[in-house]
């Protein structure tokens, strides 16, 4: 972030939550465990009072029958990324990118998003994930301070083990950063999200036009680090985690063994399990489960792994994270109400269970005393339509 920007009078977000009171009724108000036609009253930033009834108070916004829902929470977002470097290779300008993926989310009803950083470079010539956390991390809390936001934003940190970099990348960040979330990344080829190794090559020759020599190098340097740095490195990712206040979370977990490594190392939310069996050990073990929106809307994993669904109908799923899409949260909680015929259920999954996940009991339900960030939901057939989104009463999108 440029000097100029940073020497300008700065306020605080909360200043966002100085409005004038609000009230919507006739609405179908998606409380925690059911529904009900009311009226929701907000003052000071927060829930006041929920009211059962149909009628429509002199000054309310009329919801002519939408649903009203929390405003949904994100911790698995890599869209700042793909705003950032829209094509490989091609960086854009990082305050315009933020500002664009902080429009996005909000517009798509995310009112609490966990920006993803990657700590850790991998330099290869093919491929170069050069360092950039700490730069963009001063850039989104520059514009946080100065109250051009529109949703709230917290940095969720994605550690690659596999790096040379990791342990001089993460001193960089203290507990003023605003670091929720740590996930634990292991992109070592023959395991986890690539145990198909012909995936990872499809994804490579895709995305970054890798020859077949360039990926077998690419291969070699990977499993190589892995062995040198990848337990000291786990470890150290485990004390930064503590040391930053950050829930922490693996990532890809496969097999009964690797979730079982996970829940030794204190891990309470697994980001993305391969396979059931990992869901299952992740079940047993007490910790969370986050699926993608995407897997789940597309009815697969693009690489090959298990479906959202199937977890879903087994009830091994807690958490849906939109991944890559946005707009796909909300449709994905619909989508888990279908399944399931449980609405309440299933719009906790993208708003109470990924707050509580990462100790945010403020937020993520309907409940007096709540932050007001509320999402208004038109039905149009079987298709969630976002009408409006307020944060702390006020309206962003």
């Amino acid at each position: 972030m440029n000097s100029h920007f940073l020497s300008r009078p700065q306020h605080t977000e909360g200043n966002r939550e100085a409005v004038a009171e609000l009230s919507i009724a006739n609405a179908r108000l998606v409380l925690p465990d059911r529904v009900i036609t009311g009226e929701i009253h907000v003052a000071g930033g927060r829930i006041a009072a929920i009211r059962e009834g149909a009628t429509v108070p002199l000054g309310a916004v009329d919801a002519q029958e939408d649903y009203i829902i929390p405003g949904l929470v994100e911790l698995h977002t890599d869209n700042l990324e793909r705003h950032i470097q829209p094509r490989p290779r091609v960086e854009m300008p990082h305050l315009g990118a933020i500002l664009a993926h902080d429009g996005e989310v909000a517009t798509c009803g995310i009112t609490t998003v966990f920006d993803a950083l990657r700590v850790g470079s991998v330099t290869d010539a093919s491929t170069n994930y050069g360092k950039y956390a700490r730069a963009v991390a001063s850039e989104i809390l520059g514009l946080r301070a100065a109250g051009v936001l529109r949703s709230r934003h917290l940095l969720h940190l994605r550690a690659e083990v596999c790096s040379e970099t990791l342990i001089e990348e993460f001193a960089e960040f203290n507990t003023e950063d605003r670091i929720g979330l740590v996930s634990l990344m292991d992109h070592t080829p023959g395991q986890r999200q690539f145990r198909d190794v012909s995936k990872l090559k499809d994804y490579l020759s895709g995305k970054y036009s890798m020859t077949e020599t360039e990926f077998v190098d690419h291969i070699a340097r990977q499993k190589e680090r892995r062995a040198r740095l990848g337990d000291a490195h786990e470890a150290a990712t485990v004390s930064e985690a503590t040391r930053l206040g950050a829930t922490l979370a693996s990532h890809d977990d496969t097999t009964f063994e690797q979730v079982a490594h996970s829940a030794s190392l204190g891990i309470h939310l697994a980001e993305f399990p391969t396979t059931i069996e990992a869901a299952e050990a992740c079940r047993a073990a007490g910790i969370r489960i986050i699926m993608g929106a995407p897997n789940l809307i597309r009815g697969g994993s693009h690489s090959g792994n298990v479906s959202a669904r199937d977890l879903a109908e087994r009830d091994l799923l807690d958490v849906v994270s939109s991944d890559y899409a946005p707009s796909l949260l909300i449709a994905s909680a619909w989508k888990l109400a279908s399944i399931w015929g449980d609405l309440p259920k299933a719009i906790r999954t993208v708003t109470q269970a990924p707050a509580d996940a990462v100790q945010l009991p403020d937020r993520g339900r309907l409940i007096e005393g709540s932050l007001a960030d509320l999402v208004r939901v038109h039905m149009l057939g079987e298709t969630p339509v976002i009408r409006t989104v307020w944060r702390g009463g006020q309206q962003i999108g």
